[in-house]
C-alpha cells in the first residue's frame, strides 16, 4: 500500500477576494470533522512581510502574496473536490473548466510552498565559537541571521577591533 501523502499535489482555489483565510479555516475545519486528514493534507493563504512607513516610522507588516487564492496540497479524488469546491468562499479550482490542474515544482517554489526553514538554537546577540573556516577558533557574538541561505553575520575580535564577518550555520558553534 502506498502512502496517500506521496499522492498529494499543491491545487490552487479562487476565493472572494478577503475571504481567503476564511475560506482556509472553513476547510480545516471540515476536513477535521470528516477525519480527512490523509487526503487533505495541508491549506496556505501565502504571505510576505513588506515595509511600510508611515509618520516616519518603519512598521513590519504581512500582506497576502495572492489576494483571492488559496492552496491546497490534496488527493484530488471526488470527495476532496466536492469539499473543497463547495465550501463557502470558494468559486472554483484554477484550471481549464472545473477540472484542477495541479502545481508544477517552478510553480510551487514561485508561491513561496517550501520545505520548513532549518532550526539552529542560535540567536541574534548570542555568543558563538567559530568551528571550521578561516576563522576556526574565534569567538564571535552574532548580528544577524538567514535562513534561506544558512548563514550568519558575527563580530568577532581581529586585530585588536570587532570585524563582521559572514559565516555558514556548519562552521559555528553555540558556547
Amino acid at each position: 500500500m502506498t502512502d496517500k501523502s506521496d499522492k498529494a499535489k499543491w491545487y490552487v482555489v479562487h476565493t472572494y477576494s478577503g475571504h481567503e483565510n476564511k475560506v482556509k479555516a472553513n476547510i480545516e475545519k471540515l476536513v477535521e470533522n470528516r477525519g480527512m486528514q490523509d487526503v487533505i493534507l495541508e491549506v496556505r493563504v501565502p504571505t510576505e512581510e513588506h515595509i511600510e512607513i508611515k509618520d516616519g516610522k518603519k512598521k513590519v507588516k504581512e500582506r497576502k502574496m495572492f489576494p483571492g487564492y488559496v492552496m491546497i496540497k490534496m488527493v484530488m479524488n471526488d470527495e476532496t473536490w466536492y469539499l473543497v469546491r463547495n465550501t463557502r468562499g470558494v468559486t472554483g479550482f484554477v484550471g481549464p473548466g472545473s477540472k484542477p490542474v495541479p502545481l508544477t515544482d517552478e510553480e510551487i517554489k514561485m508561491m513561496g510552498v517550501q520545505e520548513p526553514l532549518p532550526q539552529i538554537g542560535i540567536n541574534v546577540g548570542d555568543t558563538i565559537k567559530v568551528i571550521a573556516g578561516p576563522f576556526e577558533n574565534f569567538i564571535g557574538t552574532v548580528d544577524s541571521i538567514n535562513l534561506e541561505r544558512r548563514k550568519l553575520k558575527a563580530y568577532i575580535s581581529m586585530f585588536g577591533r570587532e570585524t563582521l564577518v559572514e559565516l555558514d550555520f556548519e562552521q559555528v558553534d553555540t558556547l
